[in-house]
């Protein structure tokens, strides 16, 4: 398929991001940023967001828990 160039500008810190998130996938900037325009075009980004939130509304008390636990002082847990 032909690839056409697009230009944009974004804060610089965007762009490091970018770069970096990119790198990590081990993805060319243009194909980082072609793979999360589909994912957005297709829904899958918004459907992956929403299973997030569900799975967080379930599953919030034993979040709540763990996070309780860690701030608890070693030592001031009954035996």
């Amino acid at each position: 398929m032909a690839k056409t160039q697009l230009g944009a500008r974004v804060d610089q810190d965007v762009a490091e991001l970018a770069k970096k998130r990119a790198a990590d996938l081990g993805l060319s900037i243009g194909d980082y940023l072609a793979r999360l325009v589909q994912d957005d075009a297709s829904g899958l980004r918004a459907r992956a967001v929403d299973a997030a939130a569900r799975f967080l509304a379930e599953h919030q008390d034993v979040f709540d828990e763990a996070e309780t636990a860690q701030q608890a002082p070693s030592g001031s847990r009954a035996a």
